[in-house]
């Protein structure tokens, strides 16, 4: 591990000997590539420093020890050294983290899917409730949700809603949050006070540009049709929705959402790019290790992850068997408290994983 930060800090020092040099800032592109490589490596650079420096004042103690004669100076020094050890050792755990490999989509937008599953209306009202969830903690973290499609229920739940979500580290805060979201509580349906669970899958997708995933047009199959809404009754009256199958996989994305058919078939093509990226991630997940498939992003959405029950005012993580007694406050976007353990937890994970 320390050949591999001596190796990053000789490339920190080249870096911004290069960036120094007035030939090199002559050549803008050039230097803009240098500039956001010393921008990445310069936090571990950073902390290294921080470990050399207790490292060094720990040696210094040291010997310090060893020629102290007086008891009571001997105890201060101890003390001083126990500190700076438990600082090391935190700041060791740290650097570890930050020499773990990068997952290559973590700075990506997100293509979130959520639909309701079993439970009917009361699914698709809680649909409906987890859209707003994800939305609000957008907000508070300053990024930008613009829907792509949906489907309502008659209730005004989300029997289906797509959405972008574009913002820094969205994928990287996001990724944990795919899989099954069990709910418990009285539906508005339930005249007999009740308490009934229901089930909605949440897909979350990285966004894939044209240069991630290149499509061939002649494996799409375009449709177009009039948009529809709850209970299915004609809300245009033009041919501006798109269905577009991928022959080769099979993956059908409808939009419906815009009243033109031109921006219907680049929110589709969107979803679809998302999606198709997604597939290949997964088949070289699997490729690479079975173990893979057991952690959070493997995409796999058969596992329950979450269960949200009203009556008790509790969200339990059962991956990592997290409970907060919080849940209104977590619907309304409060996911840090969740979302934090879950990654520590993950990159514990790994740690382990790589023995590091």
């Amino acid at each position: 591990m320390f050949d591999r930060l001596n190796a990053v800090e000789d490339k920190f020092l080249k870096i911004e000997q290069a960036m120094s040099n007035p030939e090199v800032i002559g050549r803008p592109q050039e230097y803009q590539r240098l500039v956001k490589e010393h921008a990445e490596i310069a936090p571990v650079v950073e902390v290294y420093r921080k470990y050399r420096e207790l490292d060094r004042q720990i040696r210094e103690n040291e010997l310090l020890l060893r020629e102290e004669k007086d008891p009571e100076m001997r105890e201060l020094i101890k003390q001083d050294m126990e500190e700076l050890a438990e600082k090391r050792e935190q700041i060791l755990h740290q650097l570890k983290v930050m020499l773990l490999p990068k997952d290559p989509n973590d700075e990506k937008n997100v293509i979130l899917e959520i639909r309701a599953g079993t439970g009917g209306e009361e699914a698709a009202l809680f649909a409906a409730d987890l859209f707003r969830m994800y939305a609000r903690y957008a907000e508070e973290k300053g990024w930008r949700v613009e829907v792509l499609d949906k489907h309502v229920s008659d209730m005004g739940g989300f029997k289906e809603i797509i959405a972008s979500i574009h913002g820094k580290g969205a994928y990287s805060r996001l990724k944990f949050e795919r899989g099954v979201h069990r709910v418990q509580r009285i539906p508005v349906t339930e005249s007999q006070g009740r308490i009934h669970t229901s089930a909605v899958t949440v897909a979350v997708l990285p966004e894939a540009e044209e240069i991630d995933i290149e499509i061939d047009p002649s494996e799409l199959r375009i449709d177009v049709f009039r948009s529809s809404g709850p209970g299915g009754q004609s809300v245009n009256t033009t041919d501006s929705a798109v269905r577009i199958t991928h022959i080769p996989t099979g993956i059908v994305v409808t939009c419906q959402d815009e009243k033109s058919q031109h921006k219907n078939k680049a929110k589709a093509l969107k979803v679809l790019r998302s999606r198709l990226l997604d597939l290949k991630r997964r088949e070289q997940e699997e490729k690479i290790a079975q173990e893979r498939r057991q952690q959070v992003g493997t995409g796999d959405r058969s596992e329950r992850i979450r269960t949200y029950n009203f009556p008790q005012n509790r969200v339990t993580d059962h991956r990592i068997n997290l409970t907060l007694y919080k849940l209104e406050e977590v619907l309304n976007g409060s996911l840090d408290d969740i979302i934090d353990p879950l990654i520590t937890f993950y990159q514990t994970e790994e740690l382990k994983r790589m023995d590091m």
